[in-house]
């Protein structure tokens, strides 16, 4: 367990919270099992760090991330990881890529129900395996959908903008006022085109950024 405590605290290092993603401040944290699907790509993982970093940071030992995709779990098992890390004071445990672990619902349910102090937020790729799962989690966990980015997250990531959501209402009672607020800041159609190539998935931005860090150190 040590080594995943170790992984664990070294992406929480790199794991940068200047851009957070909408959902975040939706999902209803306090809740006592979560889960969040979404394709591969779009951010669930950064979600998950951004999370901890931004809420635990004075407390460390309380939350643990891991990828159930990691070796450790080739010789160790879930249910063994959830009862150490509760006997240790663990309160919060996140978990990602949670269908890449054999029988992975019948165990988070048996953590569910033996550890009632412990909160559980997961994450997979498939709606139908959440689901569908044998032990029937969809009726005992929240389930959230994670998107890739919208074009107004888009101008923010890569504009420093601020656009807010609006809803329907909104735009169909204040179109005209809600335009000329953004036209003020930014003309959206000069980036909608770069937005429809590819950038709906949130990674292209960590490539931008280390290309422009190249360049950079070349400048210097």
């Amino acid at each position: 367990m040590e080594r995943l405590i170790e992984k664990y605290q070294r992406r929480i290092v790199f794991t940068q919270t200047d851009f957070v993603r909408s959902i975040m401040r939706e999902i209803n944290w306090q809740a006592h099992f979560i889960g969040i699907k979404g394709a591969r790509g779009v951010g669930k993982t950064t979600l998950l760090l951004q999370y901890i970093k931004l809420n635990f940071d004075n407390m460390p030992e309380k939350a643990l991330y891991v990828s159930l995709d990691n070796i450790w779990f080739s010789k160790n098992t879930l249910s063994e990881l959830a009862d150490s890390f509760v006997k240790q004071g663990g309160t919060h445990l996140f978990l990602d890529e949670v269908h890449k672990y054999p029988d992975w619902s019948v165990e988070l349910k048996n953590i569910y129900d033996d550890y009632p102090e412990l909160s559980i937020v997961f994450t997979g790729s498939s709606l139908l395996e959440i689901l569908n799962a044998r032990a029937d989690l969809s009726r005992r966990a929240v389930v959230y959908t994670l998107q890739g980015l919208s074009f107004r997250e888009y101008l923010n990531l890569t504009n420093q903008t601020n656009f807010k959501a609006y809803t329907l209402d909104d735009i169909l009672e204040n179109h005209a006022e809600i335009s000329q607020h953004i036209v003020k800041q930014i003309k959206p159609l000069h980036f909608f085109t770069q937005y429809h190539k590819g950038r709906y998935y949130p990674f292209f931005w960590s490539k931008q950024r280390c290309i422009f860090k190249g360049l950079k150190k070349l400048l210097i």
